[in-house]
């Protein structure tokens, strides 16, 4: 027997486009990383004074962007504040 994943069923999600150049696949607002819990598009953001990564949060919109200083923080960050972060009763269920 076959499960089909619920968003398969579903169709697609995303805006998928094909850059034939570079080989990239391009979803919607950036290239989308996923799983059962979470869909988010990543970029590149060149508009400020650095480079930043631009995430974006597929299901409700919401944008952040993080610098240099702050994805190498989420690196070294230790297993005990990420499971924190993780936790979405923490900041994401509050609205």
């Amino acid at each position: 027997m076959t499960e089909t994943h619920p968003a398969a069923a579903d169709g697609p999600r995303h805006d998928i486009r094909f850059d034939e150049t570079s080989g990239a696949v391009t979803i919607g607002a950036g290239k989308v990383v996923e799983s059962e819990f979470a869909s988010v598009a990543i970029k590149l953001d060149q508009d400020g004074n650095s480079v930043r990564l631009r995430v974006e949060d597929l299901r409700t919109g919401r944008v952040r962007f993080l610098d240099a200083l702050e994805l190498e923080s989420l690196v070294w960050l230790g297993e005990g504040h990420l499971t924190q972060l993780l936790d979405p009763s923490h900041e994401r269920w509050r609205g």
